[in-house]
């Protein structure tokens, strides 16, 4: 199967940091979900202070696993870090590219596409080792989001298919998190918190497709992921002792 992703008839007028919806444990809307996978496995998702935690295993390759739960297509703008899994851009929802999934349709996406064949696999890592970092692009480490569009009903107008432009109707931006703000500036606090890398590439061949899309989105999913030891000073986990210590 061939992941397909539209790409918005406007032409993105710059780079706008910043402007992913805050994390959220709940949803707009129950017509959409993601899981992340390790090993094909859905990593365990725990609620608190309102937001979505899953728990970073350092080093190994995960995917994220879109489900379309409407009647209608359904187009995704999905970032991890902050960056779009397409292009690498931080624009809004609105703007950015996107994965289109039919009508309750699941699909995974497995890494960042680079080319229209290639993608590299998603590794989590470091803070110091992560593309954000590479890119210079660090102030959404550890937040994946999702934001669903769906397809515009069908409506018999010229204007219909000249669309050019969509209003981003996004929730505003997360303030800095306590983790942004205590990781400034130190090597060995980058080390402590998890962030994306770019791993081994795979062949994920996509093609371009266009569709009319409603103005707000559906759907909003977000979710934040650490390695098990902020988990814990987070207080999202205990801290279970080791049995054979």
């Amino acid at each position: 199967m061939n992941y397909r992703f539209a790409c918005l008839l406007a032409v993105c007028l710059g780079v706008i940091a910043n402007q992913h919806p805050s994390t959220s444990a709940s949803s707009p809307d129950p017509g959409a979900d993601v899981d992340i996978l390790v090993d094909g496995a859905p990593q365990p998702r725990y609620a608190h202070d309102g937001r979505w935690y899953i728990e970073a295993p350092k080093g190994r390759e995960y995917a994220i696993r879109l489900h379309n739960l409407y009647g209608v297509r359904v187009a995704v703008a999905l970032s991890v870090d902050g960056l779009n899994t397409i292009d690498a851009r931080q624009t809004t929802a609105a703007d950015a590219r996107k994965w289109v999934l039919d009508p309750y349709e699941t699909v995974t996406i497995s890494g960042w596409q680079t080319s229209r064949t290639e993608a590299r696999r998603f590794e989590f890592t470091t803070e110091a080792q992560s593309y954000g970092q590479a890119l210079g692009r660090t102030a959404n480490l550890g937040i994946i989001t999702a934001v669903f569009f769906r397809e515009r009903a069908s409506i018999v107008s010229s204007q219909a298919s000249n669309e050019a432009e969509r209003r981003d109707a996004a929730a505003p931006a997360p303030a800095p998190s306590a983790r942004q703000e205590s990781a400034a500036g130190t090597a060995k606090a980058q080390d402590e918190y998890a962030a994306t890398g770019m791993g081994r590439r795979t062949d994920h061949a996509v093609q371009q497709v266009w569709l009319d899309l409603e103005d707000t989105p559906s759907a909003t999913v977000n979710i934040r992921y650490e390695f098990h030891t902020q988990l814990v000073k987070l207080g999202v986990l205990r801290d279970t002792p080791d049995p054979l210590a």
